[in-house]
């Protein structure tokens, strides 16, 4: 259980902003608080990160980079269209950072990198982009034909469930796989 919560745990941390953002929303309805608290989050997130001297990867930097430009937007229109709206264009943004093939290179520790060749790992790391840039046109689907109270349900149940449907079914493969990987390289050896 150690190791699921290790490979879950950047994951989570990545997106954590959002989902104290939806969840905010949903149980307040108050866009300002729930915007400013996610903006909180993603800026103490790095700045923690650069307080204990650790790099600074593109993906957490378009996402704080996002958090604020959107969320500042957000709070100065007060508009709650353009705050169902942001979701997409940051899921959008994070779905094109994903299509760079090693972006996953920081999740993975060295077992994963030494057991499964480079071409699976970016395959998974495409699968992740295509589920992003989904949930994307998703959510902009559900804030254009649905009330807010709607979408924010629909952000709550929908995306996140989605992400960690999608990291359980890759962590069981990758698992497998490396499983697979050392048991083949001790029979060779053993041979």
């Amino acid at each position: 259980m150690t190791h699921l919560f290790k490979a879950f745990r950047p994951l989570l941390e990545d997106f954590l902003s959002l989902i104290v953002f939806a969840a905010l929303y949903a149980l307040t309805d108050n866009l300002i608080l729930s915007v400013a608290a996610g903006m909180a989050i993603s800026i103490a997130q790095i700045a923690w990160e650069r307080i204990r001297g650790r790099k600074i990867e593109a993906m957490q930097w378009a996402s704080l980079a996002l958090v604020v430009v959107l969320g500042s937007i957000s709070i100065a229109t007060n508009d709650p269209v353009f705050a169902m709206i942001k979701p997409s264009v940051a899921q959008a943004a994070i779905g094109i950072v994903m299509l760079k093939p090693d972006w996953m290179a920081r999740y993975l520790p060295p077992i994963v990198t030494d057991n499964i060749s480079p071409r699976a790992l970016t395959a998974w790391g495409y699968v992740w982009a295509f589920l992003m840039l989904g949930l994307a046109a998703a959510n902009v689907f559900v804030a254009f034909n649905f009330d807010a109270k709607a979408w924010a349900a629909y952000t709550f149940f929908v995306p996140l469930p989605a992400k960690v449907a999608l990291f359980f079914l890759q962590y069981l493969w990758i698992r497998a796989s490396v499983r697979r990987s050392i048991r083949a390289r001790m029979a060779v050896q053993a041979a």
